[in-house]
């Protein structure tokens, strides 16, 4: 049981929600884009980068690297200025999964050894794929036959580089760890992907993509998601800069708001065209009973009629599954949020975290083997329990709206991606809240 003192009464709204909540940036996007400054061909600038846990980790730890690194602690733009990458360097990748998986392939090619560990969560999500394919191309690397943090890669300074298999069915970050770094290998980088379905493909593409901006030509075969293959030549990443778009999924709990409390809510900036996997929002809530717009101002997110419970495969987008269940436990009719059995290896057991603090309220959530099947209930107030996991402690701030008496652990795990959530809870709630 947590102290008192660890505990964050989550507020009510006591009318409907009408807010315009601009959202920090993507962190996804601000991460890709440290590591591919730290390995381009001259100096960049990232503007509207996010500051938060994940990405301080991933600067300090290119910075740790050799990587000369400006502006990361504070407002404004982050000066990126690649140098020869070399160790001895020790990385903290907290619960980080971009850090603790782009960032090894990166140390395959620094001088020296280079220790990574994390939090103590971090210590059981999955890493093989991406230890497993490095040794295949000749790194050494000493985990103790673990597959898990803590490990060290032993840097030569280089990567011949090459083919390589790998099953990425628990995390699409194993294949853009490898096709981030892949330019810089000697030889350049086959990548094939064997087995289930690759979660979260969108960050996948969104990894292409940014490597095509840099001047980099990735051929890409996904036809069959079981076995994809992704061809990365030798080449010179072109330095550029980059303007980060907002988190679209930091934007899920606000839009979350408006249907929860019979109200409205945009997001200011909001990309014509994108590859975040947030995107998706736009037809999820709608299909929930929203009525979304997109306009010069944002994206505006209208309560309809009626809460619908949702039918989706949130395979590619499973970090929005938080949030939507959170909805889908008020809503009025029962959902199946399908494709998303990954979420175990994520900060928590993300399924089984949501079933267990739900039903803890009152709800009636069953765990599938590849998602969850929620139906609605009267839920009462009680104690939520984050388990170090910033999206757990988001949906249950949604909860809070409509069910009085919700109490969250450690709140400030939102830390990870959205620093100052509670002050932009509490700042688009003004004096609806109770």
């Amino acid at each position: 049981m947590a102290s008192d003192d660890h505990r964050w009464p989550a507020p009510t709204a006591t009318t409907p929600v009408d807010a315009i909540v601009a959202v920090p940036g993507s962190k996804s996007l601000t991460n890709r884009a440290l590591v591919l400054a730290a390995l381009a061909d001259g100096p960049s600038v990232v503007s509207g980068a996010l500051r938060a846990r994940d990405t301080l980790l991933m600067g300090h730890a290119l910075a740790s690297l050799g990587t000369q690194v400006e502006g990361l602690e504070a407002d404004g733009p982050i000066h990126v200025w690649p140098q020869p990458l070399v160790g001895p360097a020790h990385v903290d990748c907290g619960l980080a999964g971009t850090v603790m998986r782009f960032l090894p392939p990166v140390a395959a090619l620094a001088d020296g050894d280079v220790r990574f560990d994390g939090d103590p969560r971090a210590r059981v999500r999955p890493m093989g794929a991406v230890i497993e394919a490095l040794e295949a191309l000749g790194v050494q690397i000493d985990d103790d036959g673990r597959r898990t943090l803590p490990f060290t890669v032993n840097g030569v300074g280089s990567l011949l580089g090459g083919e390589v298999t790998i099953d990425a069915s628990a995390s699409s970050q194993f294949v853009s760890a490898l096709l981030l770094s892949a330019p810089r290998f000697d030889r350049g980088l086959v990548v094939r992907h064997r087995g289930a379905p690759v979660p979260s493909m969108p960050h996948i593409d969104m990894s292409v993509a940014l490597l095509r901006e840099h001047g980099i030509v990735v051929e890409v075969d996904a036809a069959d998601p079981g076995a994809a293959t992704w061809t990365v030549p030798p080449g010179a990443l072109r330095a550029m800069d980059r303007a980060v778009e907002p988190d679209l999924s930091n934007a899920a709990p606000f839009l979350a708001a408006a249907l929860v409390t019979g109200g409205s809510v945009t997001i200011p900036g909001w990309p014509a065209r994108t590859t975040q996997p947030g995107d998706a929002l736009r037809g999820l809530l709608a299909q929930m009973g929203a009525v979304v717009d997109v306009g010069v101002a944002g994206l505006t997110v209208r309560a309809g009629g009626r809460l619908e419970g949702l039918d989706a495969d949130l395979r590619d987008v499973g970090e929005l599954t938080p949030v939507l269940a959170a909805v889908c436990a008020l809503a009025s009719s029962p959902s199946h949020l399908r494709g998303i059995g990954h979420l175990r290896g994520h900060e928590t057991d993300r399924l089984a975290a949501l079933a267990r603090e739900i039903n803890n309220l009152g709800g009636d959530v069953a765990e599938a083997d590849d998602g969850l099947v929620i139906r609605p209930r009267p839920l009462h107030g009680g104690l939520v329990e984050t388990y170090q996991d910033h999206r757990m402690a988001t949906a249950a701030a949604v909860l809070g709206l409509a069910v009085p008496g919700v109490e969250i652990v450690d709140v400030a795990t939102t830390g990870k991606t959205l620093p100052g959530f509670v002050a932009m809870w509490t700042s688009m709630l003004g004096s609806r809240a109770a």
